[in-house]
């Protein structure tokens, strides 16, 4: 005889950004059903409407103020499409470098901040490394959190060089940038960097040299790693996989098994005449969308993209692609988990339906065959997806510290590719049109879309990682990434459901965190507890 279900609505279920609510179904201990509630309205688009075309430029960085630069990029790439413009070869560069350090001071944010506090749960008090876990990532207290977070500041050092402050700078414009950076400015940002990877990346991170994890190509070749020296074992990247396969990280927060990247970082040679046609051709990192079942790549196509408002307080068409979007939202929005239950749309692909976004899709992405022979590859994760059946919460979070390598290199490549002589912006004819920007925020595929006319916006639209997946159930039925991956999520104690919690932070689900549980049977309020 199967036990009562229970219900538990969890809000908001993240920390720092309280907008996301949760509510899932319990049955013998495991999460049975689950809805993602988006419960922020914030309507850039509504905003944007009938604005001069490079409001986008000052407006939408505002959107986040952790990825702005990754919103910047893309209303700029958008308006570049859209008027056709020609963006010279440091301006690429430095839209890059801009958008590659704000990411990189999004990691050991993310990881200590936001991530490993969870493990400091007292539901993990039986690991054999939970003292140890204790002593690094307490809030505020720990070791690794202390010196983590403190770190983090250093990137963006690099972006106020290019932007004069960060967050909330639009010095990338359409045909360039507004910046000339001087060799004073280079030579700081390359003394940031070093200072960044000799006092954080080697010492605590990896227990190694940069050089040593890079020559990591396969599952056997990290576990080979691990066991190698006490340093790596002992590292907190060493110590994040041994705990987090310890306390079964590895068995739940599986998901549809689908994902996609728009890919990112335009090279310098090969994108200086932007079309949205030519950007899948001219990114170092892909684009693509990875399907697990029938493990194939191919490249995503923007023209692929739908949004599906069946569940979302929008009165709209059913599904439409961005361009035919009217942003119409619904005034009244009570949650009703069988209509309409959320402000995020539930984002498809027109063939391939719900797909996973973030830093697990990008390294899905990077171990493919597709693309252009020149564009970067690396075989680690894919292998590790392989070998260990499919994505858990373990691998999406693995995935996403080690890009921490390869970003840091692109950077490093950048500084020595400026031509600090060389011109830095070229002013561009203003016209009507449709434009596109993409690139790949550090939580995932991120994209603007602008119809220009009569010299101002008509429609504007962003889709962000979140609402790849966070958004809720599409028209059929399909739960929206994160809703598919709590199915299956084992719940040890209903007063204190940290396990949700898990999964949604490996997907960066970054929310301020106070839950409460009631039954679903009586309505009566069964705990209020925070996940901290």
């Amino acid at each position: 005889m199967s036990a009562a279900v229970q219900t538990l609505d969890i809000s908001p279920v993240g920390r720092v950004e309280g907008d996301l609510d949760v509510r899932v179904d319990i049955e013998n201990g495991v999460v049975t059903n689950a809805w993602t509630h988006a419960e922020l309205f914030r309507g850039f688009e509504l905003i944007l409407r009938d604005k001069d075309p490079q409001a986008g430029l000052v407006v939408t960085p505002r959107a986040c103020g952790i990825c702005g630069a990754s919103h910047l990029t893309c209303a700029a790439w958008a308006l570049d499409t859209a008027w056709g413009t020609t963006v010279p070869r440091n301006a690429i560069l430095a839209r890059n470098l801009g958008q590659l350090v704000e990411s990189i001071q999004s990691l050991p944010r993310h990881h200590y901040g936001l991530f490993m506090i969870d493990f400091t749960n007292k539901n993990y008090g039986h690991s054999q490394f939970f003292e140890e876990a204790a002593r690094r990532y307490a809030p505020f207290t720990g070791s690794s959190y202390e010196a983590g977070v403190t770190i983090s500041g250093r990137p963006v050092e690099i972006y106020a060089l290019l932007g004069g402050q960060w967050p909330h700078s639009s010095y990338m414009v359409p045909g360039g940038v507004m910046c000339s950076p001087t060799l004073t400015d280079v030579t700081r940002a390359w003394s940031i960097l070093e200072h960044f990877r000799r006092n954080w990346i080697e010492p605590l991170w990896l227990g190694c040299s940069m050089e040593r994890y890079e020559e990591i190509q396969s599952y056997d070749d990290f576990m080979a790693w691990l066991d190698e020296r006490p340093e790596h074992a002992n590292s907190d990247l060493g110590l994040y996989w041994r705990m987090g396969s310890e306390i079964g990280l590895d068995r739940y927060g599986r998901g549809h098994g689908k994902y996609v990247s728009w890919g990112y970082l335009p090279h310098e040679d090969r994108y200086q005449k932007p079309t949205i046609e030519g950007r899948n051709a001219a990114v170092i990192m892909k684009s693509g969308v990875y399907d697990g079942a029938s493990d194939s790549h191919k490249a995503m196509d923007q023209v692929q993209t739908r949004e599906d408002m069946m569940h979302a307080w929008y009165d709209e068409a059913a599904e439409v692609h961005p361009f035919d979007r009217t942003t119409t939202p619904v005034g009244r929005n009570a949650v009703d988990p069988e209509g309409k239950y959320s402000w995020c749309t539930a984002v498809r692909h027109a063939e391939n339906g719900r797909l996973e976004a973030g830093p697990l899709a990008r390294q899905l992405i990077a171990g493919g065959s597709h693309g252009e022979a020149w564009q970067h590859s690396d075989p680690l994760v894919l292998d590790m997806y392989r070998k260990m059946g499919g994505a858990s919460i373990l691998l999406r979070h693995f995935a996403r510290m080690h890009e921490l390598c390869k970003l840091y290199r692109q950077a490093e490549r950048i500084l020595r590719e400026l031509r600090l002589g060389d011109e830095w912006y070229i002013k561009p004819t203003e016209k009507d049109g449709r434009g596109w920007g993409a690139t790949e925020a550090i939580r995932g595929a991120l994209c603007h879309w602008i119809d220009v006319q009569g010299g101002k916006i008509k429609n504007y639209q962003i889709i962000a990682p979140t609402t790849w997946n966070v958004g809720p159930r599409a028209s059929d039925g399909e739960r929206g990434p994160i809703e598919e991956a709590l199915i299956g999520t084992p719940i040890k104690d209903t007063a204190d459901p940290v396990e949700v919690g898990h999964v949604c932070r490996s997907y960066d689900s970054c929310l301020v965190c106070t839950v409460h549980a009631h039954d679903a049977r009586t309505g009566e309020e069964l705990a209020r507890f925070r996940t901290a």
